[in-house]
């Protein structure tokens, strides 16, 4: 389950979105150290969500909006969520090591919640 990825696009997979039904969502990968320090920092939204890896804190000061965090340990499981608003530092979570971000709101229709298992693919 240590698994290393590249900078580059993919696809995450929710198993029991909506309606119980599998969500695809375009994802963006920052694997580097680099991507993960740029993250979302400089724009105004993100087309999908973004998945900084490894990752288990992140912070939201020179943001423009607000994002949806969600904590991913090592077999992609969900262990919280949280909104955070520009300006803000997330504590680390000692479990976490990977993190998704995302538009505020928008994990809660993919149905990413604690418990929830993810699937990532790259292309």
């Amino acid at each position: 389950m240590g698994r290393r990825w590249r900078d580059g696009q993919g696809r995450l997979v929710v198993d029991g979105g909506p309606g119980g039904r599998a969500v695809a969502v375009p994802l963006e990968i920052a694997a580097s150290y680099r991507a993960r320090t740029k993250g979302l920092l400089g724009r105004d939204a993100v087309d999908g969500a973004l998945l900084l890896s490894p990752a288990n804190s992140v912070h939201t000061f020179r943001m423009r909006f607000p994002i949806d965090v969600a904590y991913l340990d090592r077999r992609l499981t969900v262990i919280a969520v949280r909104t955070m608003r520009p300006g803000r530092l997330g504590l680390p979570r000692p479990r976490a090591r990977h993190v998704l971000e995302a538009e505020a709101g928008a994990m809660a229709g993919w149905g990413v919640r604690a418990g929830v298992r993810v699937e990532v693919t790259e292309r």
